[in-house]
């Protein structure tokens, strides 16, 4: 079970940024990356995806033209992860998944599946293991590039995109970087996970 003491998000200290300023800002931090690690922490069991054709076809209940399309995806994934090894800069994603799944994390594991097949890491950990954490809340979606920048992501309660704060203070980024760090450690892969749990389930409803 992680620590019950979650690092501190100090609004006065973050600074706000629209939908479209948050996908630039990491865009172009995240490229600049050489010899540093990034993580992912994915809390939310339900998003609203914009402009994805897999995600459209969940929607439709289209379940092979969801694989089809995540199938599409394999050759731009391997890409990616021969960038970040090329630069020496992993980015690591962790998944919190409630059990039973919902039709959206059902979803989004084929797709975690897919890229950790072509060298992107995903790790899946049940919420049961930071059910100690959440006494004050459900834990934030967090990203961490490089151990120097940390977004908190934001969304509305439907799930839809709606911007994200950042912060750059190294007493802010660093208990961030090590708090998703000690949970990554002690999360399951997702490929052993996907074998275990989500392969023998049929496809998930239309979401």
């Amino acid at each position: 079970m992680l620590d019950l003491r979650v690092p501190l998000l100090p609004a006065d200290q973050g600074e706000p940024l629209r939908h479209e300023e948050y996908g630039r800002d990491f865009r172009t931090r995240r490229a600049a990356l050489r010899d540093s690690e990034s993580w992912k922490l994915e809390r939310r069991q339900h998003f609203e995806e914009l402009a994805s054709p897999s995600r459209e076809a969940l929607r439709q209940g289209d379940w092979p033209e969801v694989l089809r399309q995540f199938e599409a995806l394999r050759d731009a994934s391997r890409q990616i992860a021969s960038t970040d090894t090329r630069h020496r800069s992993p980015f690591r994603r962790l998944r919190v998944v409630e059990e039973p799944l919902t039709p959206y994390v059902q979803w989004e594991l084929y797709w975690l599946r897919m890229r950790a097949e072509v060298g992107n890491p995903t790790r899946v950990l049940l919420a049961d293991a930071v059910s100690a954490a959440e006494e004050q809340g459900r834990l934030p979606e967090m990203v961490v590039l490089g151990g120097r920048t940390l977004y908190q992501v934001l969304y509305s309660e439907a799930g839809a995109p709606s911007g994200a704060t950042r912060w750059t203070d190294p007493d802010v980024v660093g208990p961030w970087d090590a708090y998703i760090r000690d949970a990554y450690a002690q999360a399951e892969d997702v490929l052993s996970y996907f074998d275990r749990v989500v392969a023998p389930l049929p496809p998930p409803p239309a979401a």
